[in-house]
């Protein structure tokens, strides 16, 4: 095992408690701070998060994807909302304004970031993980979420195999608009006898295991242990720093009619570096874990 894989472990083996509570804590700032400060911190700590959990090519494989979303976003505000008062053209006869297109590009880097940060939680939160935390409260909806959760990449993996073999054995062409609905229609025939077997598979298993014939016992390998609560309480008084921030409007910032300032105060510097220790505290557990396993790997 090498430092790098071991370093990706070191936030996912957290206490799943903590990581839903960091990442509900991480979101909802993102979501529902209008300043971009906020909403830029978020996307470079989702970047770095993202980076260390799916290698360096993570975010250049994906650049074909975010960078269209961008500008999409982006020119569509402006395109539909012409509020502001400093105009940059005219289309149609409608101002495209200024503001409006800051806050496209502000909405743009918000939307982007948080895709970010729900791609690494769907990597970091596994189905176990989940089935932990929601089992006891709502069993049966916290099942099929589970179950849910699993099935997801597993059809993608099986999905890929379908394409792969369909493709050695010359029976999928995408050469014309006729061939490619045609080898698709295939594709889907064969995943859907896939998903049904699967299902039977699932539910035959289930029911050798006794499920639904009595009460159900508890087992869990998870340990809340004295790092998840020195971690929980860091993250707590992180979000309850910027919380206050947004609550008492010291990192208020408006885009309409004109473009505000950045109110700098000493107050308003620490939430913007609270919530940036908060965005950047996976990559820095995940640095830290490297440094150590390097390091020791290096007595050996």
């Amino acid at each position: 095992m090498d430092g790098r894989r071991y370093a990706v472990k070191a936030f996912a083996n957290v206490h799943p408690a903590v990581l839903m509570f960091y990442f509900l804590s991480v979101l909802s700032v993102s979501m529902f701070a209008s300043n971009p400060v906020f909403a830029v911190t978020a996307l470079l700590g989702g970047i770095l998060f993202c980076i260390t959990l799916q290698k360096k090519s993570a975010i250049p494989g994906n650049l074909g994807f975010y960078i269209p979303l961008f500008f999409l976003v982006a020119v569509t505000n402006p395109l539909f909302s012409h509020n502001g008062v400093t105009p940059l053209f005219f289309l149609n006869g409608n101002p495209v304004t200024m503001e409006a297109f800051a806050y496209g590009v502000a909405i743009a880097v918000m939307v982007i970031g948080v895709m970010l940060w729900c791609k690494c939680y769907s990597e970091v939160m596994t189905s176990d993980k989940f089935l932990y935390l929601f089992g006891k409260v709502i069993p049966k909806l916290g099942l099929v979420l589970s179950m849910a959760l699993h099935f997801i990449p597993m059809f993608k993996r099986q999905l890929k195999k379908v394409r792969s073999a369909q493709k050695t054995m010359g029976l999928y062409s995408a050469r014309g608009i006729v061939d490619k609905l045609r080898s698709n229609g295939r594709v889907f025939l064969a995943m859907i006898s896939w998903s049904l077997e699967n299902a039977m598979e699932t539910a035959a298993s289930m029911r050798a295991r006794g499920y639904g014939t009595g009460k159900r016992t508890d087992f869990s390998l998870f340990r809340f242990t004295a790092r998840d609560g020195m971690l929980l309480t860091v993250s707590a008084c992180l979000l309850g720093v910027s919380v206050v921030g947004m609550a008492t409007r010291v990192t208020a910032f408006t885009f309409y009619p004109r473009i505000s300032t950045l109110e700098l105060s000493p107050f308003s510097v620490a939430v913007y570096v609270a919530f940036g220790v908060l965005s950047f505290l996976p990559f820095a557990v995940e640095v830290r874990e490297a440094i150590v396993w390097t390091y020791y790997r290096s007595k050996i």
